[in-house]
């Protein structure tokens, strides 16, 4: 989140569908919350979408969605009610500034560089028996993004471009986040799940890169459409090749990251 990129909400929910799957896959694996009723943060809400589905899985909950995009924030009002609320923050420096008894956080952390050591002091924000539940995606090294680092690397592209994509350890290896979320004391699930998403349409792997990884590129060259249109046609070339369409659609591969860290007691997990 520390490249503020413009979010578009109305295309990042476009393949609202795909996206919300790996959350509900997710909330699957936490367990009962400790308070009655709980206290829930979502960091990084988005659009609000899924916080909703919070909603329905704790009716009971207070539950506060977190984001610094204040076009994602726009969106996400129209999801508030009694229980449910949205609030500015930037993942980089943010504190927990109460007790919860679960944080969430769902495809936000590769925006966040050093979300590592943000960990610790989220843990110290949980009730005990309380929970932090994350999901990254996992697949820094697909052709989603190998390609679009390579183009913006290339000579025509390096001098406006260097600079402004995720680097590749954006998400690191799931042992180093099962070592920082077990050491102080937490019982921890880390795993990966590969998903099959079958899209339709025309270029539907461009369009589901438009929303989320593309935004620093369209941003960096929002004052030149030549270029970011000449961009966005050679990586669509390239999408084309490595993503070829079939008779049911186009298989996009999306390698997703999930980790439960449960409080086991104490002021310190």
């Amino acid at each position: 989140m520390t490249t503020n990129p413009t979010w578009d909400p109305a295309q990042y929910l476009r393949h609202a569908g795909h996206r919300a799957r790996p959350f509900t896959d997710l909330l699957a694996r936490v367990p009962d919350l400790p308070g009655d009723p709980p206290r829930i943060g979502d960091l990084g809400c988005g659009a609000g979408n899924v916080t909703a589905l919070l909603a329905d899985r704790w009716p009971t909950a207070h539950i506060t969605g977190y984001d610094n995009s204040p076009q994602m924030l726009a969106d996400a009002a129209a999801h508030a009610g009694p229980r449910l609320d949205f609030a500015h923050a930037d993942l980089t420096d943010w504190t927990p500034p109460e007790t919860y008894d679960l944080l969430v956080s769902n495809a936000a952390l590769q925006w966040v560089p050093g979300h590592l050591d943000a960990l610790p002091g989220w843990l110290d924000g949980l009730a005990p028996g309380g929970t932090l539940a994350l999901q990254v995606p996992h697949n820094t090294d697909a052709p989603l993004h190998a390609l679009m680092r390579g183009l913006a690397g290339s000579p025509r592209w390096k001098s406006r471009l260097r600079h402004v994509l995720r680097r590749e350890d954006s998400v690191h290896d799931p042992g180093l986040y099962l070592d920082r979320l077990t050491r102080p004391g937490c019982t921890t699930d880390v795993w990966t799940t590969t998903y099959l998403h079958v899209l339709q349409g025309e270029d539907p792997v461009l369009d589901w890169v438009r929303g989320t990884g593309l935004r620093p590129v369209l941003d960096a060259l929002a004052d030149d459409p030549e270029a970011r249109d000449a961009f966005t046609t050679a990586y669509r070339d390239l999408l084309r090749e490595a993503y070829p369409s079939t008779p049911h659609g186009t298989v996009l591969p999306f390698c997703r990251l999930f980790a439960v860290a449960t409080k086991n007691g104490g002021p310190a997990c």
